[in-house]
């Protein structure tokens, strides 16, 4: 580094920590040796969080939230959609590259979830980690909700209708607080507005912010790897981890390759597929908003569908509160027991790896079932697919309640002192 730039940089952090910054978080900062294939998805997950933003930015500049009629009968909302897709130079692009990193940003922290689950990264020091990753996953459910109802499609519109008339369920203060989320008595203008300006500024700051905390949580604790092994535990005599190696350049390398190997897939989904064979975008929402005409089945998104299908499995009122009440609840329920984890898993060790058979087939059955309601969630229901639904949805919450149990019961093989590579 030359004097002239050496000057600016030390001009710098006399009023910026920039350089520590970079130590303690990319060059300075030890991560297991033995990361593998799910280690990609969490910077998956800030690549397509920076595609959102960047691309939501300029759909914005267009996009207009009114449910009024133009002059052709058509609403001013759905209309600039149509605008963008059609006139704005490259607009069609943009709005498929925000359409598809939606569906592409839930698979990448689904995938993300699901190892954690593996190597148990939500254990003991990492419980404060895991609660800023549900909290993420819930912001991050709110704001693809709130962005779903903007185009004012067929689907969207009565998708929106169904979910917000969810909370009128609950007792006593429900109907106020429908009346509150919607802005009027129904799905109108006053909803969309509302709906624009929490997904384009109140959401996406504190999905920032959560992310922010989550990483700089994960950061001081340091990160998990396949083996559950903390490798701050054995250090070379200038306190470097044996097990570690800086993040930079060894993982920024690494994560490259995971990035271009996602965007492949992920263009691949933009230019041939951005519909997702109808998961992605529906069909009835290319079709404007009609308040007096209901589709014959409400779904919503692909992503929302495992959750919706344990609301629809309860058909029972309990204790004189009527079943959709109790729908709701088990539908929050599903998503807040997640953070519990930590403290839910008694084993011994962290990692699947050396985890007995029960933890095992515990989990895998909890996949295939997670998998059959998100399957159940797009189809109209029926008695069977209730029944199943039900079954399910039993699997899915005894998974993490009996897990302080099963978890402890489970033969585990011991942990080893160091990581290995296999």
């Amino acid at each position: 580094m030359t004097t002239k730039s050496q000057a600016v940089l030390n001009w710098i952090d006399e009023r910026f920590p920039l350089t520590s910054s970079i130590k303690g978080h990319l060059t300075e900062y030890y991560a297991p040796k033995n990361f593998n294939f799910w280690y990609f998805f969490g910077s998956l997950a800030l690549l397509v969080l920076v595609i959102q933003i960047l691309t939501g930015i300029f759909l914005v500049m267009h996009y207009k939230p009114d449910a009024s009629l133009n002059a052709s009968g058509v609403p001013i909302a759905f209309a600039s959609v149509e605008y963008i897709m059609r006139e704005v130079p490259g607009g069609w692009l943009i709005r498929y590259l925000h359409s598809t990193g939606a569906s592409a940003f839930f698979v990448v922290v689904y995938l993300h979830m699901f190892r954690g689950l593996l190597y148990g990264s939500y254990r003991k020091p990492r419980e404060l980690i895991w609660i800023f990753g549900t909290l993420i996953f819930l912001v991050l459910m709110a704001e693809a909700f709130m962005g779903y109802l903007l185009p004012w499609g067929q689907m969207s519109f009565w998708g929106a209708q169904v979910i917000v008339n969810l909370f009128s369920a609950i007792p006593v203060i429900g109907p106020d607080l429908s009346l509150v989320i919607r802005g009027d008595y129904v799905v109108s203008d006053a909803t969309l507005n509302r709906f624009f300006s929490f997904h384009v500024i109140a959401v996406p700051l504190v999905l920032i912010g959560l992310v922010a905390a989550h990483i700089v949580a994960l950061h001081e604790v340091g990160s998990n790897n396949p083996d559950g092994v903390e490798i701050k535990k054995k250090k070379d005599a200038t306190g470097k981890p044996l097990d570690g190696i800086p993040f930079h350049p060894y993982y920024t390398v690494k994560d490259i390759v995971g990035v271009v190997a996602f965007l492949f897939f992920f263009s691949a989904v933009v230019f041939f597929a951005p519909e997702g064979g109808g998961y992605f975008l529906e069909f009835n929402n290319f079709i404007p908003a009609d308040p007096l005409k209901t589709p014959p089945h409400i779904a919503p998104v692909w992503y929302f569908t495992p959750f919706y299908s344990i609301l629809r499995a309860v058909t029972y009122p309990l204790f004189g509160l009527d079943a959709k009440f109790w729908g709701v609840v088990a539908m929050g329920a599903s998503v807040i027991i997640i953070a519990f984890l930590p403290w839910l898993d008694r084993s011994p060790v962290k990692s699947i790896r050396y985890k007995g058979p029960i933890f095992k087939m515990a989990l895998v059955i909890f996949v295939i079932s997670f998998f059959i309601l998100g399957y159940l969630g797009v189809l109209p229901p029926t008695p069977g697919r209730t029944l199943v639904s039900q079954i399910c949805s039993v699997i899915y919450f005894a998974f993490f309640l009996l897990m302080p149990w099963y978890s402890k019961l489970d033969k585990c093989k011991p942990e080893p002192e160091r990581v290995n590579f296999k």
